[in-house]
């Protein structure tokens, strides 16, 4: 496979400041990989964001750019530090103190998929590692940060919006204790990430568009919206999760047959969000 560290789409006229993102879509699974892997080429997707980039593809003709991944997030996981790598799964990588998503098998270089099921039989090589971080990892962030470094020049602010999906069953312990389950939950790590106007613009488009919206519970944002979030800098970062029920069948991995529905009204979402901070550019600029 010709490695392939992401795709942009960008607008014919970037009149946004804002960044759509889906780090963890990407699809280019390895053969070299898949083979060293125990699991079958179904189970190994269950932890990808399927069709999350086909979800948010609008974006260009609202005059803002979509990063997209292209290796997959059981090879490669670009929602996480590059140092976050796990001693269980990579030959001589050191013990960290105590992380629990290393702990739990979800490093930079994953050990599990979905429901803690191991990718491999036993560890991959330092190098291996290194790889993946050099040629995927890296030019992954360093577009990421570029487009918003671009955002906030033309518009003195940036705004990032990273798309990933959720599985149905996450928000059981929500519909149990007897609150209204939400279909979207948003994510600013409880308001370090990004200004709360901002995620106000942000909740109020998906609400609009007749989404129940929660915040940062069970899911504040992970080192995206941790590294990216500078308020202070009017570098804003939200975490965006979508009920994946809502328009996929999570055993198939398979769009549903609301994926076209589903997909329209988070075309009016975009277009609302790609509006953010528009009132901000000098009329000289145009």
């Amino acid at each position: 496979m010709s490695p392939v560290a992401y795709e942009v789409s960008y607008p014919e006229k970037r009149t946004s400041c804002v960044v759509f993102a889906s780090p963890h879509s990407g699809r280019d699974y390895p053969w070299s990989f898949l083979r060293r892997s125990v699991l079958d080429e179904r189970t190994i997707r269950s932890s990808e964001d399927a069709f999350v980039d086909q979800l948010f593809d609008i974006a260009p003709q609202m005059g803002a750019p979509l990063l997209k991944a292209g290796a997959p997030r059981a090879f490669v996981d670009l929602n996480r530090s590059v140092d976050e790598l796990d001693p269980a799964v990579i030959e001589g990588a050191q013990r960290q103190g105590h992380n629990p998503r290393i702990a739990s098998g979800l490093g930079v270089i994953p050990r599990v998929v979905a429901n803690g099921r191991a990718i491999y039989r036993g560890k991959i090589t330092q190098r291996e590692a290194e790889r993946r971080l050099e040629v995927y990892w890296k030019p992954y962030h360093d577009m990421l940060q570029a487009l918003l470094d671009e955002a906030h020049q033309s518009h003195g602010q940036a705004v990032l919006i990273d798309c990933h999906s959720m599985p149905h069953e996450a928000m059981d312990g929500v519909a149990r204790g007897g609150m209204i389950r939400p279909d979207v939950v948003l994510g600013d790590r409880f308001g370090a990430a990004a200004d709360s106007a901002i995620v106000e613009q942000v909740e109020a488009a998906f609400a609009s568009a007749g989404f129940t919206v929660a915040r940062n519970a069970p899911f504040a944002g992970a080192y995206v919206t941790q590294a990216y979030g500078r308020p202070s800098r009017h570098q804003h970062a939200v975490q965006v999760e979508i009920d994946r029920a809502l328009y996929m069948n999570e055993r198939t991995i398979r769009p549903n047959r609301d994926f076209h529905t589903v997909r329209a009204r988070l075309q009016s979402v975009v277009a609302e969000i790609a509006t953010i901070g528009q009132m901000r550019v000098p009329l000289a600029a145009e």
